[in-house]
C-alpha cells in the first residue's frame, strides 16, 4: 500500500467533513495516494458493505477517483402499452408490490400512465424496488421543503428517476449517500440565502442554479460573503450575474477561501496598501456605468 503524504484541497475537505463519514475519508485518502481501488477492502481492513457505502459517498460528493458507472443509454425512452402493464402486473409480484407501495407513499390511487412510468423504472432504468421507494420518499420531502402541500406527480418523480440513473444511483448505498450529500448541500444553501439576505421566499430556478454552482466550486462561507459584499459595493445591490463573475474568476485562480483571496489582494506590486486592493476591470466598468446613470 502506498503511504506517501497526501494533500487535500480545502473544497474536498469541506465535502468530506460535511459527509461525516470516517470510511469515506479513509477511502479518499487511500485513493488519493494512488492506491488500487480493487485492493481497498483488504488493505484498509474494511468490510465489503462499509467499502460500498464509502465509495458511494465519494461518488455522490464528486470525489470518486475510480471508474464511474456508465449512464443510461442515450436515445428514445421506451413506450409501454396497456397490455405491457397488464402482463407485468399479472406475472410480476415485484411490480404488484411496487404499485401498492407507491400508492401508499403518495396517498392516492395511481392510474394507467403512472403504471407505465413505474414499469419503466424497473425494466428500463433497472431500479430495485427499495431504491424506487426511497426515490418517491425523497421527492415527497423535496416538495415539502419547497413549500408544496401536495405530493409530487409520477411525471415529476420520473424526471428525478432519470437524473438518479444518470448519476449511477441504483443501489440503497448510492441512494443514501446521495440524500446525505443533498441534505448537507441544503443546509449550506440555507446559510447562503441568509448571507444574501433572502428571506420569506424560495430561490428562483435561475438563482438556485447560480447558488448550487458556487457551492459545488467549494468556496467557504466567508469567501462567498466577500463576493457578495463586493457585488453590493460595486453595483448597489445583489446582482447574481456580477457576483457569479467574481466567484468564477476566483475559482479559475484556485482561490476558494477568504484567506487565499485576502492574500492575493495584498500581493506586492498591486499598488494597494495592505488589506486593500485595486478594483479589477469588471468592477471599474460597473462603477463607471453607475456614475453615468446617476
Amino acid at each position: 500500500m502506498n503511504t506517501e503524504s497526501v494533500t487535500i484541497e480545502s473544497g474536498d475537505l469541506r465535502k468530506l467533513l460535511g459527509a461525516a463519514s470516517a470510511d469515506a475519508a479513509l477511502l479518499y485518502i487511500y485513493l488519493k495516494a494512488g492506491n488500487d481501488p480493487a485492493q481497498a477492502e483488504e488493505e484498509l481492513k474494511m468490510s465489503a458493505t462499509h467499502l460500498s457505502c464509502a465509495a458511494a459517498t465519494l461518488r455522490q460528493l464528486g470525489l470518486w477517483m475510480g471508474e464511474k458507472s456508465a449512464p443510461i443509454l442515450a436515445g428514445e425512452r421506451p413506450c409501454y402499452s396497456e397490455r405491457d402493464v397488464e402482463d407485468a402486473y399479472n406475472t410480476s409480484w415485484e411490480f404488484q408490490a411496487l404499485c401498492g407501495e407507491v400508492q401508499r407513499l403518495l396517498g392516492r390511487p395511481i392510474h394507467t400512465e403512472d403504471y407505465k412510468i413505474l414499469l419503466g423504472f424497473i425494466n428500463y432504468l433497472g431500479l430495485p424496488m427499495d431504491v424506487i421507494s426511497v426515490l418517491v420518499s425523497y421527492c415527497k420531502d423535496r416538495a415539502r421543503q419547497r413549500g408544496s402541500i401536495r405530493n409530487p406527480s409520477l411525471r415529476t418523480i420520473e424526471k428525478e428517476a432519470y437524473a438518479w440513473a444518470e448519476r449511477g444511483i441504483d443501489t440503497m448505498e448510492e441512494a443514501a449517500a446521495f440524500i446525505t450529500a443533498q441534505n448537507v448541500k441544503n443546509s449550506r444553501m440555507s446559510k447562503l440565502m441568509h448571507l444574501l439576505q433572502i428571506r420569506g421566499r424560495a430561490l428562483t430556478a435561475a438563482e438556485e442554479r447560480y447558488a448550487s454552482a458556487w457551492l459545488d466550486m467549494g468556496f467557504d462561507d466567508e469567501a462567498i460573503e466577500m463576493a457578495y459584499e463586493r457585488t453590493c459595493l460595486n453595483t448597489g445591490g445583489l446582482s447574481w450575474a456580477y457576483m457569479n463573475k467574481i466567484l468564477q474568476r476566483w475559482n479559475d485562480a484556485g482561490l476558494k477561501t477568504a484567506d487565499a483571496i485576502r492574500s492575493r489582494d495584498r500581493k506586492p506590486g498591486t499598488g494597494a496598501p495592505a488589506g486593500q486592493r485595486q478594483l479589477d476591470a469588471d468592477e471599474q466598468a460597473a462603477i463607471a456605468r453607475m456614475l453615468r446613470e446617476g
